[in-house]
């Protein structure tokens, strides 16, 4: 093998060295800045579970201008937000079967489309920066109203409550909050 061969193997082999080191670098550092968590509920026999990232206001205007109306969202930051459920349910009345799903969210300003998409990406956007949902595989999607809050919610923030023999998804940020119904398939 010639100098010239090796030296090239090399520089290849240290260029995909360093862009793995680089892209797992940047992929921590993120992390930093909207954080990671996992969401567990349990009722009626049935484990929830909600993997998300949770990025800050940092004093910004989020719904309609960092987030823009009308388009899909990842619903938080770095990967793609997931929904698992361990049996059937129903969500305002729609069946979702057992799995886990993608959530995906388009935000307006009185109402949001919420969206289970059955394709679950690593993370949430393309090369492009656009939200990476393939709409092929949309599994269920409902509208729910937004309610608007008193004190602004300073972290991305998904929780559970139960109500009345079914449970609730809460999505809220900034002064914004939407709730999404969850019943219990027979």
């Amino acid at each position: 093998m010639s100098k010239l061969l090796k030296r090239l193997l090399i520089a290849i082999v240290g260029i995909f060295i360093l862009g793995y080191l680089g892209f797992s670098f940047l992929r921590m550092n993120t992390k930093k800045h909207s954080p990671e968590e996992t969401i567990t509920h349990t009722i009626e026999n049935i484990d929830f579970s909600v993997f998300y990232n949770r990025p800050y206001k940092k004093g910004r205007i989020i719904f309609g201008d960092l987030i823009p109306y009308g388009k899909v969202w990842r619903t938080g930051a770095n990967e793609a937000t997931t929904f698992t459920t361990s049996k059937d349910i129903t969500i305002d009345g729609s069946l979702l079967k057992a799995g886990t799903y993608s959530l995906w969210t388009i935000p307006n300003e009185k109402s949001w489309k919420v969206i289970f998409n059955s394709k679950v990406n690593d993370w949430g956007v393309n090369m492009s920066g656009e939200a990476a949902r393939e709409k092929q595989y949309d599994a269920l999607t409902i509208e729910v109203p937004v309610t608007y809050l008193k004190d602004p919610v300073e972290q991305f923030t998904i929780y559970f409550e139960d109500a009345n023999g079914f449970s609730i998804l809460y999505l809220t940020w900034d002064t914004t909050a939407i709730a999404v119904p969850i019943g219990y398939a027979s």
